[in-house]
């Protein structure tokens, strides 16, 4: 035993008192700014949109336009290097650009907000198409904000606080669907946008990372550009050599069970008959427990054992938790409270632990000089693949029936879970995360 990995295992009050840094609470604050764009166009739009009969194949279809997600390293470069007017002398170069997504999110949700989707979906889609843009550019400044503020040891632990505040903007998500049933889709959308905006003001109030002054690049132009685009990429290669291949597939592949299950939830609620309400409060209330448990369990879990055991334990829970959907669709009835909150605290549980390990190991592959290119990069890699199947879930769903769908997402799980046991078995240091800054290997593996 390595003295790294008697370090790791004699310093759980180390791990736990970590969380008490200011720095958490604004990864907190982030979290949630970066998941309520997201789930207010992934989960409760398609939920409206069911409500007006839209059809499953095309709201599986619609969820295609978070491919923004997918899309950002084609404008994360930019990010990462380029100042904003006035607001980058203000705020400094990440908290200008999380400043500007923010204002595009809340334009998106009050477009949404005053769209009739049962008229046409024309509005609908310009505003889910701002919304999700906005969103994936905050996403970008966020990422890379994170890096820079921590050093690598406490990434899981920043990301454990981040998976929480994204969780809770999907329970204030679950507020939101309570909200449309008491009044009307209108005010939902408005009371989102306007949370937005609250998260805006918190932002203002946080620091700037003291790395981002490392990003600035001299020479002619075509250097800058190199600099900008090409070096962050090759850099990868350089890094990662062959294991570039089995990393990549990793990243891709992880998560495509919850992505390909999260888009039929909502429409499987709706189609057993449980009241919006009641789904609402199952998720800002028992699940929030849930959430709370699994993103801070990834978080000690990874800091303890390593990321890449983390890894493996939460693919077997993905593996559980999207089979218990299964059991839901094939046995739930409107009467069924109990089994609808023990499925909807377990898939918590389930994505905050991989929510959080998950997101340690990507920023673990990253290199500060480029956070906003490199993270972009990884995240829109897992993305590409998972929201591309995801937008043939509605399909699938109608071909095979609810059961059989949430069978075949548990599945994609296996194969997550051979290529974590294959890099850890087999990989280089820099295929497992260990790879510091200076180029240098750590000691444990």
């Amino acid at each position: 035993m390595t003295q790294a990995d008697i370090e790791r295992k004699t310093s759980w009050r180390q791990a736990i008192a970590v969380y008490g840094r200011p720095i958490m609470l604004a990864m907190l604050i982030l979290g949630f700014a970066s998941g309520l764009p997201l789930m207010m166009v992934f989960s409760k739009l398609s939920y409206w949109l069911r409500d007006v009969g839209i059809e499953r194949s095309t709201i599986g279809f619609f969820y295609w336009i978070t491919i923004s997600y997918t899309l950002k390293p084609l404008w994360a470069p930019m990010v990462d290097r380029l100042s904003i007017p006035l607001l980058t002398a203000a705020l400094g170069k990440r908290r200008s650009w999380m400043m500007v997504a923010i204002l595009g999110t809340m334009t998106g949700l009050i477009i949404i907000a005053f769209s009739d989707p049962s008229q046409g979906l024309w509005l609908t889609l310009a505003g889910a198409f701002i919304l999700s843009y906005s969103g994936a550019t905050l996403d970008i400044s966020i990422d890379a904000w994170r890096i820079e503020s921590g050093p690598r040891e406490e990434q899981a632990n920043m990301a454990a606080a981040y998976v929480l505040g994204y969780r809770g903007a999907i329970f204030f998500s679950g507020f939101g669907l309570a909200l449309s049933s008491w009044t009307n889709w209108t005010v939902s959308f408005c009371v989102m946008a306007l949370t937005m905006g609250i998260c805006g003001l918190l932002v203002l109030v946080m620091k700037e990372p003291l790395h981002s002054v490392r990003l600035q690049t001299a020479g002619s132009f075509g250097r800058r550009v190199a600099d900008a685009i090409i070096e962050p990429f090759k850099q990868f290669a350089t890094r990662l050599g062959a294991w570039i291949v089995p990393v990549f597939l990793l990243v891709a592949f992880y998560r495509l069970s919850d992505f390909t299950m999260g888009v039929m939830a909502s429409p499987l609620y709706s189609d057993i008959g449980f009241d919006r309400a009641i789904v609402g409060g199952i998720q800002s209330g028992p699940g929030l427990i849930a959430t709370i448990a699994g993103g801070f369990l990834g978080g000690l879990i990874a800091y303890k054992f390593g990321v890449l055991r983390a890894m493996l334990i939460g693919a077997f829970i993905t593996f559980a938790t999207n089979g218990a959907y299964a059991w839901l669709a094939a046995t739930g009835t409107p009467d069924s409270i109990g089994l609808l909150g023990l499925v909807i605290s377990g898939d918590n549980i389930a994505a905050g632990f991989v929510g959080t390990v998950f997101i340690a190991y990507l920023s673990s592959l990253t290199d500060p000089i480029n956070a906003a290119t490199q993270y972009a990069l990884l995240s829109s890699l897992y993305a590409l693949i998972n929201k591309f199947v995801a937008g043939f879930s509605g399909v699938m769903a109608d071909a095979i029936g609810y059961v059989n769908f949430f069978l075949l997402t548990a599945g994609y799980a296996l194969p997550a879970a051979a290529l974590v046991m294959f890099i850890m078995m087999k990989g280089s240091p820099a295929a497992k995360g260990l790879v510091r800054y200076d180029g240098k290997a750590d000691e444990a593996a």
